[in-house]
């Protein structure tokens, strides 16, 4: 969950008149969530932010799916998705729910001819590829290689990248995304014990401010359609907000592990929570220091919940065949654990190198046409011995 944060010119009160030197007024927008009780922003903008001179185009985005009820392990590998030169068509859909959306995406080119705002829903981007800046109407964000970018719904943005060798993995969650509750007091302050802080959460330093009138496309996402939108202002005329709804990034590499004595369970790990998902990270850590400890994952089942798990770099010591880029998913109520023989090579080992992100949804997923263009079918096999 961030914090307060104030960036540009605001009043010293809200909802008081607010002069511009030109002898008018700059226009206060309140952006909130979950109706007026949830974490919001007071917005100052050079122009009425309400002025669309138009709308072209409605067209759907909405996933095919190929396997709605799915019980069948798979891995995917993502690195086969082929890049593309939009950044919004480069997104494809391969596990989806009523609560999100799973994509992998490998954009070439930067949003120059529109901005973007989807309007349902948070979206969590991990950059396993790339760098560059998210352009905001909140300010900019420079990212790289191992960043998690946090863009709460209703955000206008763009991004603009450094080369065209771009590989993201996004979760597109109706449910707001925030840090675990555990890892916080009844302030909202990260705890003692948390595996990040506040100093790790990047929040946007650089505002870009346009005074500008004309024709301005806006691609708005609502439901599963995209609606082009054609605004009279330019939809970056902010001069200055205050609040705690804004977009952040915070670097996987900047996650610090929670290790023991025996195998830690899951929940260690994870690093964002709605109430339909959990979002874990996994790093280079040292493995546990028991005697008799056994590094790799026990067996276990996600009767509860399907897990996701997305290989960003590293060893990946429980599995065998696993690349980076590869996704796996294991649906609920199937056991599933080490490879054969993972297990036994890594008991004595002192540390890994893994890199990797984990969803785990409590509603299962569906599989897409896209999943299955990239599947290997016999996975499920194995763990045959």
């Amino acid at each position: 969950m961030p914090f307060y944060h104030k960036l540009g010119k605001i009043p010293p009160k809200r909802h008081t008149q607010f002069e511009n030197p030109n002898g008018g007024f700059y226009y206060e927008q309140l952006f909130g969530t979950i109706g007026f009780d949830g974490m919001s922003s007071n917005i100052y903008h050079e122009h009425r932010p309400t002025q669309v001179a138009a709308i072209k185009n409605q067209y759907s985005v909405a996933p095919k799916i190929a396997k709605p009820n799915n019980m069948q392990s798979y891995r995917f590998r993502g690195f086969e998705v082929a890049a593309e030169d939009d950044f919004l068509e480069s997104r494809k859909i391969v596990l989806t729910n009523s609560d999100c959306h799973i994509i992998l995406a490998a954009p070439r080119k930067s949003t120059t001819e529109y901005f973007y705002k989807n309007t349902d829903a948070d979206e969590l981007l991990f950059v396993h590829k790339g760098s560059g800046k998210l352009r905001t109407f909140l300010g900019n964000l420079d990212f790289k290689y191992g960043d998690y970018l946090l863009i709460p719904r209703g955000i206008i943005y763009k991004i603009d990248f450094d080369s065209e060798d771009n590989r993201l993995f996004i979760v597109e969650s109706t449910r707001p995304i925030y840090t675990p509750k555990r890892y916080r007091n009844w302030f909202g302050q990260l705890l003692e014990h948390s595996p990040f802080c506040e100093r790790d959460i990047r929040q946007p330093q650089e505002l870009e401010t346009h005074n500008e009138k004309g024709e301005f496309l806006m691609k708005v996402k609502k439901g599963s359609d995209i609606f082009d939108m054609v605004y009279a202002t330019h939809p970056f005329d902010v001069v200055g907000y205050d609040g705690f709804n804004y977009p952040y990034a915070f670097s996987i590499h900047d996650f610090e592990p929670i290790t023991g004595r025996v195998h830690q369970p899951p929940p260690v790990h994870q690093t964002f929570e709605t109430d339909a998902f959990v979002v874990c990270s996994f790093v280079p850590r040292l493995y546990d220091y028991h005697p008799k400890a056994i590094p790799a994952p026990y067996n276990h089942s996600n009767i509860d919940s399907d897990e996701v798990l997305y290989y960003v770099d590293g060893d990946f010591m429980s599995r065998n065949d696993v690349d980076a880029g590869h996704i796996s998913l294991h649906p609920a109520g199937i056991p599933h654990g080490p490879h054969p023989g993972a297990m036994e090579r890594s008991i004595g080992l002192k540390e890994t190198e893994e890199l990797a992100v984990m969803v785990d949804t409590f509603k299962p997923l569906q599989v897409t046409e896209e999943a299955l263009k990239i599947a290997d079918e016999d996975y499920f096999t194995s763990w045959l011995e």
